[in-house]
């Protein structure tokens, strides 16, 4: 695997070396000064551009190892972080590069975000660009090793999960054809086939949404998300079943977090956790939704005043079709996915949830995030 992108990497690395070689030769000839003084001195505006212009990782640093550029894939995978890299396995590399000048190609599992226990696959290559700077380039392969996991969790969630509705919709099929002369039954069992339809439709939606946020990093375009739209959008999608349920919907906190990611999924997520915060209330209770901002780190709380949580069923709450209450799961249509979902878009966003819940007194499900740094929004805005 590592050969597959020797050569491409190789090739884009050559690229930005030789652009940079050539706008050095030119800066030179027209101020008269020799090439190696221009290195010395500045990053070439056209490596800027290659940079910016980099759909993979792309990092330039200084000899003090300050990032003086970053490509938004570099931002999107966590690798900067107020223009410093984050891991200290890359610090090494580039460390060892400016020690002996020789070039360092190697691929390395890394942690996705400053929290959380997702990890990233990176196919790294660290080189010299010119007398002063050290240029570190690196390819994403995080979705080859997710792929074969992927794939027999799909398999073994669809024979599993799936059989409860299709047998039940076949069970109401042939109930309606017995029942064809009687008017009343035949409604009766209409209504439950179409719940069951919607049931069957719903874990299917579930199950493809959960499979592409595990196959694949779903920040390929990274953007600066405005939390406050994640979660008024959040809100007013949960409002008419708010209202249903006579559940009262409160939010405050600190205005105007900023994180990388895609404001879609982290909507969806925050989603999930309110509709779940609602099914799981009491009539005429509330539902809270805070924000707070704070050393770096965006976490967003959704409280309820629920029935709780059991202790020994914390640590599996966040598992694909675990069910808390079974009965209560196919009175709700509940799939068993939401929470497993919210799970991975915030691992793919460099965060994590936790969960604080006591029985009788309702739970908190809480989003941890890094929050996006001024320097590196510009950067972000910029290409």
């Amino acid at each position: 695997m590592t050969s597959a992108w020797l050569v491409p990497l190789t090739l884009v690395f050559g690229v930005i070396v030789g652009a940079a070689i050539v706008l050095i030769l030119v800066a030179s000839a027209r101020r008269g000064q020799r090439a190696v003084d221009v290195v010395s001195n500045a990053v070439p505006d056209g490596v800027d551009q290659v940079i910016e212009a980099l759909e993979s990782a792309g990092v330039v640093l200084d000899p003090s190892n300050n990032v003086v550029k970053a490509s938004p894939g570099a931002l999107a995978f966590g690798l900067v972080w107020n223009d410093a890299l984050v891991h200290s396995e890359l610090v090494a590399l580039v460390d060892q590069v400016r020690r002996t000048g020789d070039s360092i190609t190697q691929e390395l599992e890394l942690a996705r975000g400053p929290f959380g226990d997702a990890n990233i696959y990176l196919f790294v290559r660290v080189a010299r660009l010119g007398a002063r700077y050290i240029l570190l380039l690196a390819e994403d392969h995080t979705e080859s090793y997710r792929l074969d996991e992927v794939r027999r969790d799909f398999v073994a969630n669809i024979s599993h999960e799936l059989k409860t509705p299709i047998g039940a919709v076949s069970l109401l099929a042939e109930a309606l054809q017995a029942a064809s002369d009687e008017p009343d039954q035949v409604r009766r069992f209409a209504k439950r086939l179409t719940k069951e339809s919607e049931r069957l439709a719903k874990i299917t939606q579930e199950i493809i949404q959960l499979s592409r946020l595990q196959a694949a990093d779903a920040l390929t375009k990274p953007e600066v998300v405005d939390i406050d739209h994640v979660v008024a959008l959040a809100i007013d999608q949960n409002r008419v079943a708010a209202d249903s349920s006579r559940v009262t919907i409160v939010s405050g906190g600190d205005a105007g977090a900023e994180v990388y990611g895609d404001e879609p999924l982290l909507a969806v997520a925050l989603h999930n956790l309110i509709a779940n915060a609602i099914q799981y209330s009491p009539k005429g209770s509330r539902v809270g939704v805070g924000v707070t901002n704070a050393d770096g780190i965006v976490e967003i709380a959704v409280t309820d005043q629920g029935a709780g949580i059991p202790e020994e069923d914390l640590d599996r709450v966040f598992e694909r079709f675990y069910r808390i209450d079974q009965a209560r799961s196919r009175h709700t249509g509940g799939s068993g996915l939401g929470l497993s979902i919210v799970k991975h878009v915030v691992q793919n966003h460099g965060g994590d949830v936790r969960v604080w819940s006591q029985v009788g007194n309702g739970s908190t499900f809480t989003i941890r995030l890094p929050e996006a740094s001024h320097a590196s929004q510009a950067s972000l805005k910029e290409a």
